[in-house]
């Protein structure tokens, strides 16, 4: 277990911890929910870099990498639909990330039975950095609202209701990129799985 891997697996505890502050009705849980969202976001970038400065990149890497964002990205999105962040129709959003996730996700499974590990492309990294920043714009507004107009005495709803219909706006873009990207994803490296049975 090296710093790299420790900082993957580190997104899927910090998931729950979000959760459990967005669930929270005190003052600054909203705020620290949006800190911690930020710091598991910079994780996915951070655990890279750090592999590639120390040479200690690996199989169990580059796959928990992508399966680690999956889970935070995935669940943050269930979590934000669930409180009513998100819209009614976000739902069908949310449906079409989870499931090009799900076969991406199940693309690489088959590959790594045939002992071929399917490393995140670049324009994969892009979708899931668009899903983050979506995502912390998304859980920026409830911060304001309950926590930054209660520290500073000034009603900011205005200002949320911006900032909410900005993230709104990266969380679309954000699930037409996804959807693009694993339509690329499937169509390169089914054809070759497809080629090694026959």
């Amino acid at each position: 277990m090296n710093l790299p891997n420790f900082l993957t697996l580190s997104r899927v505890p910090i998931l729950f911890v979000i959760v459990g502050l967005l669930y929270s009705s005190w003052h600054g849980a909203a705020t620290l929910a949006f800190f911690l969202f930020v710091f598991g976001g910079i994780t996915d970038w951070l655990d890279g870099y750090l592999a590639r400065k120390r040479n200690s990149v690996s199989n169990f890497g580059k796959l928990m990498d992508a399966l680690t964002d999956k889970i935070l990205v995935v669940g943050m999105m269930i979590t934000i639909l669930a409180i009513h962040i998100l819209p009614p129709w976000g739902l069908l959003c949310v449906l079409l990330i989870v499931c090009r996730e799900f076969l991406v996700t199940g693309l690489r499974l088959v590959a790594a039975s045939q002992g071929t590990v399917l490393a995140a492309e670049k324009l994969g990294k892009q979708k899931t950095v668009y899903q983050i920043i979506a995502i912390s714009v998304l859980l920026a507004s409830p911060a304001i609202v309950s926590d930054f107009s209660f520290w500073t005495g000034f009603n900011l709803d205005a200002f949320a209701k911006f900032i909410h219909y900005v993230g709104l706006g990266f969380f679309v873009f954000a699930t037409v990129l996804t959807v693009y990207s694993g339509g690329k994803y499937l169509i390169k490296y089914w054809s070759i799985l497809f080629a090694e049975q026959t």
